[in-house]
């Protein structure tokens, strides 16, 4: 008989943590409304006491959120969970996640408390969450580098304080599979309530065997696996959802275990994740990257046309791969575009659409034929972003081989507009000094990416541009048919957030720009 495993999502929490992968507040709602259709169990929704914004997108995602268990995470102190459970208390189902660093390494550099000393805390933040709420989640931070006999005394001890799953985390991709593996089979065997509580495991990427230690865990008893959609995460990224999930589904005769995920979804989760971050997805990334079902070798070719499972382990249909490409184009109306939206996980209201439909309009005309992956770009463009203090409304380069480019921009704002030249080492350069010179700053650039996002001539330009300020980085993406006005456009938006979150104000003076 099959053992069901649950899949506990953490693309809203820990994926977020990822440098440069920030949402908004309305792609948080989005994503997540996507995460409920994929049919997760339950969804990290992020950690309320980091900053007002956290709690509130946790607030509203565990209101919207029906179907899912929405966590809200806290460290073992009283304020980090009284504050995680305001955020989700009106959530179907709530359920606070308390986590503590057990490791000795951690106890003697990061917390500076003893063994004992850390016990207690646990002890008493698990027996004070429930008192708040049911459903109770301790995680032993950096479990995989922890002594195995005290990692049995806090687990135990935490189940008898009224904790219900129990996470074991490998919290820097240390472990290997055996070894990770054996520490699930060591606690099962030596707590004696570890059957009152379900196991989970949380696996990172630093040596690239987060996928592998999670399928360990699960060989050794765990029933709940926490992952992300791309397997995005701080440092070298989390296990990754579609590949722990499909590796169940495809090898059942080796590992008998079953999710309830819906996996024909995990396409377009993929692709809407990666819009709304800005991560890119490698090419030769496992189910969801381009290359994944791509066939150039004359003799993969001929086995595919004989038999597709020559070279296919599974169909790109089986994960929500469209082969067949819907082509909309200008003459396209609104409700056709709608429905092919809705197809792709984006549903959008009335006055939405209208919105859409217009930026639908203008890629049309520019691409004549507009791809299910421009579609995608399009919902992950600025259609659904907050408005910006600064928006590019013309600009004008002018480059070639034996002249000095130089560029001009006419910026607007809600009262006005700004309009600077400046020339530069190319055209973008001469761009991005034209926006400075009008916007009277000058950030630093710490990473400039352009690819092409689209197929064809036409392909749609992506650009991804992180700014950094002190110890913070902001960043922008862009998109056009011009890949200088996707730069020009992503380097606009990382300074529109970078004056959002330092409350700077540019003002327009007899004199020139006033920076307050």
């Amino acid at each position: 008989m099959e053992d069901r495993v649950f899949i506990f999502d953490t693309t809203l929490r820990d994926g977020e943590q990822s440098p440069g992968c920030s949402m908004n507040f309305e792609e948080k709602i989005r994503m997540a409304r996507q995460i409920q259709l994929l049919c997760v169990d339950v969804i990290e929704a992020g950690f309320p006491i980091s900053s007002v914004g956290d709690f509130e997108s946790v607030r509203l995602i565990a209101e919207k959120i029906k179907t899912c268990t929405v966590a809200a995470l806290a460290r073992a102190v009283k304020a980090d969970i009284d504050r995680a459970w305001e955020a989700i208390r009106e959530a179907a189902k709530p359920r606070i996640h308390i986590f503590i660093a057990t490791s000795d390494l951690h106890l003697k550099y990061k917390l500076k408390k003893s063994r004992e000393q850390v016990l207690k805390d646990a002890i008493w933040a698990v027996q004070y969450a429930k008192s708040l709420c049911d459903d109770i989640e301790f995680s032993c931070e950096d479990a995989s580098r922890s002594d195995i006999i005290y990692l049995c005394e806090i687990v135990e001890a935490t189940i008898k304080a009224g904790a219900t799953i129990i996470n074991l985390p490998d919290t820097v991709g240390y472990a290997i599979p055996d070894e990770y593996g054996a520490m699930f089979r060591m606690i099962r065997e030596r707590v004696p309530n570890i059957g009152s509580a379900v196991l989970s495991s949380h696996c990172h990427n630093d040596l690239g065997l987060a996928v592998a230690n999670s399928i360990a865990a699960i060989q050794n008893g765990a029933r709940q696996v926490e992952c992300t959609i791309n397997g995005i995460g701080e440092r070298a990224g989390n296990a990754s959802l579609e590949e722990i999930v499909m590796a169940l589904k495809v090898r059942k005769d080796i590992c008998n275990y079953y999710t309830d995920i819906n996996v024909s979804e995990i396409y377009n989760t993929s692709r809407m994740v990666s819009g709304f971050t800005g991560m890119i997805v490698q090419p030769n990334k496992a189910i969801v990257g381009e290359n994944a079902f791509a066939h150039e070798s004359g003799i993969h070719q001929d086995g595919m046309l004989k038999n597709k499972q020559t070279y296919e382990i599974m169909t790109p249909e089986s994960v929500g791969v469209n082969k067949t490409k819907i082509v909309l184009g200008r003459h396209s109306g609104r409700h056709g575009l709608k429905v092919r939206l809705n197809e792709l996980g984006y549903h959008v209201t009335e006055s939405e659409i209208k919105k859409v439909y217009e930026a639908f309009l203008e890629l049309a005309d520019k691409k004549k034929e507009v791809f299910d992956d421009d579609l995608r770009v399009l919902m992950g463009d600025e259609i659904f972003k907050e408005e910006e203090l600064y928006e590019l409304e013309y600009m004008h380069v002018n480059a070639g081989t034996n002249t000095i480019p130089t560029a001009t921009v006419r910026i607007k704002t809600k009262e006005n507009a700004l309009q600077e030249s400046s020339t530069g080492d190319g055209p973008v350069d001469a761009v991005f000094n034209a926006i400075e010179r009008a916007l009277g700053i000058k950030p630093t650039v710490e990473s400039y990416n352009v690819r092409s996002v689209t197929s064809g001539r036409q392909a749609l330009g992506e650009s991804i541009i992180r700014i950094r300020s002190g110890e913070n980085s902001f960043t922008g993406r862009g998109t056009s048919t011009d890949i200088i006005e996707a730069s020009a456009k992503a380097f606009l938006q990382a300074i529109n957030q970078y004056l959002i979150f330092t409350n700077t104000k540019i003002e327009l003076t007899e004199n020139g720009i006033a920076i307050k």
